[in-house]
């Protein structure tokens, strides 16, 4: 049995989603106070690293389920119609995590070309987490 592996999967995604520079998210951060930043980083990885400090944090696992207004587990503030724009550590499970997305019919989503790091790297002010 041929399985399809993660790097053609992500790949898929990425043709299929919107990809943005840090400088486009600053822009936007900036522009649009309606976005929403989620960061879908394991808890550990935000305690070891700090998050960006106006991102809400959504694990990865929980994402569909929090974001779903059918689910019990849906939290109201990341809203169906405010833009979101999604990070990890790289930008292989944003990737996937945007297109997930999409396949649930969210619009107007995107996530950050380089992860955190290139984030971290543009100067956003981060939040330690405890």
């Amino acid at each position: 049995m041929m399985i399809k592996s993660v790097s053609e999967l992500v790949k898929e995604a990425m043709e299929q989603i919107k990809t943005i520079s840090v400088k486009e998210l600053k822009i936007i951060m900036e522009t649009n106070r309606k976005a929403v930043i989620i960061d879908i980083r394991d808890i550990r990885e935000l305690k070891k690293t700090g998050k960006v400090k106006l991102a809400k944090h959504v694990p990865r696992g929980m994402l569909e389920f929090w974001l779903d207004p059918s689910s019990p587990y849906f939290k109201k503030e990341l809203t169906i119609d405010k833009p979101k724009i999604l990070y990890c550590a790289s930008n292989w499970r944003s990737a996937l995590a945007v297109k997930t997305l999409q396949d649930m019919g969210f619009k107007n989503i995107c996530h950050v070309e380089g992860g955190f790091k290139a984030i971290e790297d543009g100067g956003f002010e981060i939040e330690i987490i405890n």
